[in-house]
């Protein structure tokens, strides 16, 4: 190879290294054990026997393959570039004294000479040749026939990037010198690249040798006593390993390209030499599966995501820690308490070590000991699933057991899905251990399925709490070998299900009372992310002088007995005022030692604070960043010997906390709002003061060493004030009731943030929403949102039975689906029509630009079907075609297909309004306080109801979604002409024992739509305008606008109120704890109106009776007019759908309506008046009869053809219906 230079070693060094690993390999074959490796991985570099070139030779293993009696390994040959098939018997540790020079295969490839290939288009016919980014088979097949027939070849090296050679190959074929770069070329199999700025050149890259020494990959080669270890137990050994390049391939393009961190951890793991080794999937521990089960904690809720990061890492930081025993933590893995075989597992699976929290339980649970453990991880079930199958692996300590059926360990998870998760892990790590026959069991109502259930050899069950009293019921000797009980997530399980967990602590109390289990383990975990006041009692009543673990500060300030203050600041701008307030708390009454910390934000605050204690003769230091004061001398003056009765007042900023390290104060006063990522640290300063309450019951609970002190005003932080208000809650903590009125303020707001969101899922099918304030969807009536869209108007008016055909099944309760129309369905004939257009192949136009929100035609099997554009993936360079997101409109589902898949549909067929309306059945939700539906009641229903008619009775609308109660399957019996009830879903789902009664449902739709958010100003009460606006429809009878509103979730639709009376009340949503306070309401209506036209102007109808204080105001595009009658008043914000001449329209009022008459600019005929549809506005036939001629409205027509420029709702004919929409 030409201009290689430093990177080729002679040849005579190889044949030397060959001859010298035979001769080693050969000798040492008396003593196979000392260089035979205790485990073979993938990637793991070695010495083999290659039974073909007869020879030992250095190689890289591929992949393993188990046989009866051994496992033979595929393995690449470094030097020889050659794959060959090994046995385990041929396979030897890799010595360092052998791995000093390059590999001799290289790893090269084409300079700047790179694949294309053939695209064809199918829609247009065409072919073209574009970018690849794999050589096409044919260029392939080229490439190596070339090769075969050549009698010399040579490469020039041009460039070293990373680990491969940039060359030009040149091969010589019948005495013609070929450069292979440039025949690819010519051939059409490749193209040149133009030349990167940053490509080194072959002169740079022999200035810098270390790019293919063996330094710039370095990798650990110890002795073969080492070699094998884990990276996480070898010590520190200097490498000096030279590594070369491999030819190309997958195989070693894979293994090159990652560090040699990598392949040492690949290489490394601590097996014992056994027969058989056992190889697991390659696959790290992904923490990403957990995320969606982590509980947000009330002091993480709103606040940016800088302070979440900070907030979950704060343990990392301080490495706070509250322990009710002393334990040696075990912070690394090979000396963690866990069998040999999960460490293995572990470490195959890159494993880190455990954290923070699991380093102090895991030791503590791992001796059998009963462990409480609080912490921001707490409902990560690692914190105890690897100590308790280390437990479970020691069968000695289970024979003094009954010889009986029944498990020796159970795990409680809060619901379902969390059982779900736990009974994964288990079953993955299982298989390093012995056979312990997990079982998850999920019951329903049905005592038969409980009855059924058999529990033989099984020795782990994972269930939930209302799930195992089922089973108790039919099993009672379920507890008779039970050893182990976990509590996962111990604050849920005490929320959602405190009675049944405490009836199943005394089942387990009892069982082990009898004498068997006096030399039997007996423990009880419970794990959290807080701090419940539940937990003492289980610890004095079922535990066994625990272990209590917690790292969430804020949680062990409340186990310490904390006494938690809050004070409001009537005039928080007046500092003479905070500081007042700070002097009275500073009025000691105590005769013991009183240590304060004043915490503030600010240098000036210090400064200021220290010159009033000082004034008023209270002792007092202070540091900052900027003190002249050393941190040594504060520290000698706090940590002095102080008689009692003595107060020192230490004011600092936060930024001193971690160089002060002072854990001894008696009380912190907040004189800044902390943020929730230094609050517990804060408290923290306090540590040394936590009263362990249920050690020492004689502990006055209103008497407490260590307090903490709020100063909380207006101008605080509302993200960070409303997530410390929740904790003063959780923490039982007395709340001044100008705090109330502040938080019932903040949670408004809170909600007010939503008002342009979707209304939540949990709302809409089951009538309440359990995690209201981190929940990001809204809870409360937007008008500007919650318009009627695809549900007709007649129904609306006049609710009765339809008959609906569900398409898509989101859940058990919760579908999306057509209504549809018993005498003349508008979208059965449009499907034909559109059907029909198809078949005809010139019809089938690609489309070539693809927009957003637009609609197309997509065909489906046979079946062709009206859809919008929802989202563009970014398009690829060598690609032509790319991915889109797209949602069928008249059935709620969405998909992805590609870009050439969406034909041009006309404009006929879209001025149809989509079809697709949600509908959730009423009055059912899932059994044992769970918030979503068991996947099998959902396949269950999926398979039950999917394209199958059924009527139903509409009882609530909001927007395009339809409460139906009840919903049946009705099958005709045409000979006897007569109806047969086939189901009844409801009754179906409750019939799985699943479901349970949900009676509030409708009562609590109905609630809300009677709370209505309205603005204060009646003059910009913009929820009642139709003009567009983001957060709302741009256009009601544009089926594309109509869609944008179902965009954001498949599950969270924009909702419509049925305005019955037309009156909208103003009473703002909110949470359960300010939901009943009386707020300031306002009450407006909308008035019905009716309208004509002819060709030069339209004649508006207000109808309301005794008219006073009538107001009207015309702009050109614009029309609002208000009114009083009576006590009410009346409301019309209509902005029209094309323009007029506002000098020349007028308003005159009669006995019981108001008459607008607009000037149009523009002579002709308008197909409606306003822009967005409102359900209160409709035409006036009586006055149509004079331009009926003219009408552009296609009435009692089969086909359906709109004007090009303007979209309309489908019109339904005079036979159906007395009056029709204004579009």
């Amino acid at each position: 190879m030409k201009g290689c230079g430093p990177y080729i070693v002679d040849e005579i060094e190889y044949k030397n290294l060959n001859a010298e690993m035979n001769q080693f390999y050969d000798k040492s074959f008396k003593d196979v054990d000392e260089v035979k490796p205790l485990t073979v991985e993938e990637g793991q570099i070695c010495v083999v026997f290659s039974e073909e070139l007869k020879c030992w030779c250095r190689a890289v293993i591929k992949s393993i393959m188990y046989c009866t009696d051994h496992y033979q390994t595929e393995c690449f040959l470094v030097d020889y570039a050659k794959y060959v098939f090994v046995k385990s018997k041929d396979i030897r540790v890799a010595l360092e004294a052998f791995m000093r020079i390059p590999y001799r295969a290289k790893k090269c490839r084409l300079f700047r000479t790179k694949p294309v290939t053939l695209r064809i288009d199918f829609c247009e016919d065409t072919a073209k040749i574009v970018p690849a980014r794999r050589w096409d088979s044919a260029a392939t097949r080229y490439f190596q026939n070339l090769l075969k027939a050549t009698t010399q070849m040579k490469a020039k090296l041009c460039a070293v990037e990373g680990n491969t050679f940039d060359v030009f190959l040149y091969v010589t074929i019948k005495d013609e010198k070929v450069c292979v770069n440039d025949d690819l070329v010519s051939k059409n199999f490749a193209r040149f690249e133009e030349a990167k700025e940053n490509t080194g050149t072959c002169a740079d890259y022999q200035e810098n040798q270390t790019s293919l020494n063996a330094e710039s990959l370095p990798m650990k080669i110890v002795n073969p006593a080492h070699a094998f270890r884990p990276v996480l137990f070898q010590e520190k050994i200097p490498t000096n390993l030279e590594t070369g390049l491999a030819v190309s391939s997958s195989f070693l393009e894979e293994t090159y390209e990652r560090s040699s961190t990598d392949l040492n951890e690949s290489t490394a793991s601590i097996v014992k030499a056994i027969p058989v080794l056992p190889f697991k999937e390659n696959r790290a521990v992904c923490p990403d599966r957990l995320q969606q089960f982590l509980n947000c904690d009330p002091l993480k809720t709103h606040i940016i995501e800088d302070d979440q990061q900070s907030f979950r890492n704060l343990s990392e930081e301080r490495d706070f820690v509250c322990l009710s025993n002393k334990i040696e933590p075990s912070s690394i893995l090979e000396t963690a308490p866990l069998f040999d075989g999960l460490k293995k597992e572990l470490t195959r699976k890159k494993f880190l070590g455990p954290n923070f929290t699991e380093s102090y339980c895991w030791p503590a649970v791992a001796r059998g000991c009963d462990v409480v453990a609080i912490s921001y991880q707490g409902n990560d079930p690692f914190l105890y699933i690897p100590p308790v199958l280390t437990f479970l692996q020691s069968g000695s300590c289970y024979k003094a057991l009954p010889n009986r059926n029944g498990p020796l360990a159970l795990i409680l998870c809060p619901g379902w899905k969390k059982a779900h998760l736990v009974f994964d892990l288990l079953k993955t790590y299982e298989r390093c251990s012995r056979q312990l026959h997990p079982m998850l069991i999920i019951l329903g109502q049905n005592k038969e399925e409980a009855r059924s259930v058999k529990i033989r050899g099984c020795e782990v069950i994972v269930t939930t709490p209302y799930s195992l009293l089922r089973l108790f019921e039919h099993h009672s000797l379920l507890f008779c070998r039970l050893c182990h009980l976990v509590l996962d997530e111990i604050e849920v399980l005490f929320s959602d299900a405190i009675e049944q967990v405490f009836t199943i602590l005394d089942c387990y109390k009892k069982a082990i009372i009898t004498e068997e289990w006096e030399y039997s383990p007996h423990q009880i975990i419970a794990v959290g992310t807080r701090w419940n006041k539940h937990i003492p009692r289980l610890i004095k009543e079922f535990m066994n002088d625990p272990y209590i673990v917690i790292t969430a500060m804020e949680e062990a300030s409340i186990y310490g007995n904390v006494q938690q203050v809050t004070i409001w600041v009537v005039q928080p701008c007046m500092n003479s005022e905070r500081t007042a307030v700070l002097l009275k708390i500073l009025d000691f009454t105590h005769n013991n030692l009183q240590k304060v910390l004043v915490f503030t934000n600010s240098v000036n605050e210090v400064e200021i604070i220290h010159k009033v204690l000082k004034s008023n003769s209270i002792f007092s230091l202070k540091i900052h960043e900027k003190s002249e004061c050393s941190l040594k001398y504060i520290i000698q003056q706090w940590t002095k010997k102080y008689s009692s009765g003595t107060h020192v007042v230490l004011v600092l900023t936060d930024d001193c906390m971690q160089s002060l390290r002072i854990t001894d104060a008696t009380c912190v006063i907040h004189f800044s709002f902390p943020s929730p990522r230094i609050f517990g640290q804060r408290l923290h300063s306090m540590s040394d003061n936590f009263c362990n309450v249920i050690k020492d019951s004689s502990v006055d609970q209103q008497y407490t060493k260590a307090r903490s002190v709020i100063l909380l005003t207006e101008n605080n932080n509302t993200c960070h004030a409303l997530g410390i208000l929740h904790y003063l809650q959780h923490a039982e903590a007395e709340i001044p009731p100008e705090l109330h009125d502040f938080m019932a303020k903040m949670l408004e707001a809170e909600e007010d943030k939503k008002f342009s969101r979707p209304l939540c899922a949990y709302l809409k099918t089951f009538g309440t929403c359990k995690s209201r304030t981190v929940c990001p969807d809204r809870h409360q009536i937007n008008l500007q949102i919650d318009v009627c869209q695809n549900i007709p108007d007649k129904i609306i008016q006049t609710p009765g039975c339809v008959t609906i055909l569900p398409l898509h099944i989101v859940n058990a309760t919760n579908y999306f689906g057509r209504i549809v129309d018993k005498q003349k369905d508008q979208y059965t004939i449009l499907a034909e029509e559109i059907n029909e257009y198809f078949k005809k192949p010139s019809n089938k136009i690609s489309v070539k630009n693809v927009e957003k929100l637009a609609f197309y035609g997509l065909c489906e099997k046979t079946l062709f079907h009206r859809v919008q554009v929802l989202e563009i993936s970014p398009k690829e360079e060598e690609n032509l075609f790319f991915n889109v997101k797209i949602k069928y409109i008249d059935e709620g589902r969405t998909s992805q297909v590609q870009s050439y898949q969406l034909l041009h549909l006309p404009a006929e067929f879209q001025c149809l309004p989509p079809q697709a309306v949600e509908f959730v059945v009423c009055r059912v939700k899932p059994i044992d306080n769970e918030i979503e539906w068991n996947p099998k009641v959902t396949h269950y229903i999926h398979h039950k109801i999917k394209g199958k008619l059924h009527e139903a009775k509409i009882v609530h609308t909001l927007g395009n979604t339809a409460w139906v109660d009840p919903m049946v399957r009705v099958t005709r019996l045409s000979d006897l002409k007569m109806s047969v009830n086939e189901y009844n879903i409801r009754s179906e789902i409750l019939s799985t024992g699943l479901g349970t009664d949900n009676p509030e449902h409708i009562t609590q739709l109905q609630k809300l739509s009677g709370h209505i958010k309205v603005l204060d100003d009646v003059k910009n009460l913009e929820p009642l305008s139709m003009k567009e606006d983001t957060a709302g429809p741009k256009n009601v009878s544009n089926p594309q606008n109509m869609s944008i509103q179902e965009n954001s979730t498949e599950n969270c639709n924009s909702s419509k109120i049925t305005f019955g009376d037309h009156r909208c009340d103003g009473v703002v949503a909110q949470t359960k704890e300010t939901e009943e306070s009386t707020l300031h309401q306002h009450i407006c209506f909308h008035p019905e109106i009716k309208w004509f036209q002819n060709e030069e102007t339209v004649t508006v109808k207000v109808k309301i009776a005794s008219v006073a204080d009538c107001k009207c105001e015309f702009s050109k595009e614009k029309v609002v007019f208000s009114a009083c009658s009576g006590d009410k008043l009346y409301l019309a914000d209509m902005e029209l759908h094309q323009y007029i001449l506002a000098e020349k329209s007028t308003c005159v009022i009669k006995d019981k309506e108001a008459i607008i008459v607009l000037v149009k600019e523009k002579k002709g005929a308008w197909c409606k008046l306003l822009k967005n549809k409102n359900p209160q506005v409709s035409l006036d036939f009586e006055h149509w009869e004079d331009f009926e001629d003219k009408s552009p409205f296609p009435v009692g027509t089969k086909k359906l053809y709109c004007p090009a420029a303007v979209t309309e709702e489908l019109v339904e004919s005079s036979e159906d219906s007395e009056t029709e929409s204004d579009e």
